[in-house]
């Protein structure tokens, strides 16, 4: 081996798979952006945490377990009206923000997408949030964006997923049922610079971005957990 060499990953050469989420933008009535990237990532862990994906002989399970044993991928599309109705029809769960609806769905081939998702537009996920985003709640677990990325909101809410899910694994049985109790509770929130360099160096949970679409490949979201859910290292100053 060469020093220009890469190691090669075994879950390359594993079959392929994507979690498809779909979220609900009206043009009339588009959700706010802080609200949607929460909503997509509670509907991360909802999937992960339902019983027909847990259960060994759960219609899911088999999909799920395809789908972690490769590259962890999501992809975040939009949908509106009948378009909104006919991918509700399809197995998966829909998820409810204060505003947000996200509906996820169980992994699929990369090129095994349904008819009914794969014509529906990724891009065209721009949000805004309207009111000043109110302070994370300290009893629960906080997602940091990366301030030096520029993101639409589907790439965002890609990432809070993913920032969601390694909550998920570091956690154990009893604190995954405490926090699903409370519904997967969290915030999503734009670190300053200076928190954020706090964070790559806190040992905290960080995601690294592959680098496929919109961004370079680097850490894009930092897991610090909460005083009362989702028990992981914590950052926060007083």
């Amino acid at each position: 081996m060469t020093g220009t060499d890469v190691p090669e990953d075994p879950r390359d050469n594993a079959p392929q798979y994507v979690l498809p989420l779909v979220v609900r933008i009206e043009k009339t009535a588009p959700p706010p952006r802080t609200d949607a990237l929460q909503t997509a990532a509670r509907a991360v862990l909802v999937l992960l945490a339902d019983e027909r994906a847990t259960e060994p002989d759960g219609p899911w399970a088999q999909a799920v377990r395809d789908w972690q044993d490769a590259r962890i991928r999501k992809v975040v599309r939009r949908a509106r009206g009948a378009e909104w109705r006919k991918a509700s029809a399809l197995p998966g769960i829909t998820v409810h923000g204060e505003a947000a609806e996200v509906r996820v769905f169980p992994p699929v081939p990369l090129d095994g997408w349904p008819k009914e998702l794969v014509k529906l537009q990724v891009s065209g996920t721009e949000l805004a949030d309207a009111d000043p985003v109110a302070a994370p709640d300290a009893h629960r677990p906080v997602l940091w964006l990366n301030p030096a990325l520029e993101m639409s909101a589907g790439k965002a809410m890609a990432q809070a997923g993913h920032g969601a899910q390694l909550a998920w694994w570091a956690l154990d049985d009893a604190a995954r049922a405490a926090w699903r109790a409370d519904g997967f509770a969290l915030s999503v929130r734009t670190a300053d610079p200076a928190r954020w360099a706090e964070l790559m160096t806190s040992g905290l949970p960080v995601v690294h971005d592959a680098g496929f679409t919109e961004i370079a490949p680097g850490p894009t979201v930092a897991v610090e957990g909460g005083e009362r859910f989702c028990p992981l290292p914590r950052l926060r100053r007083p």
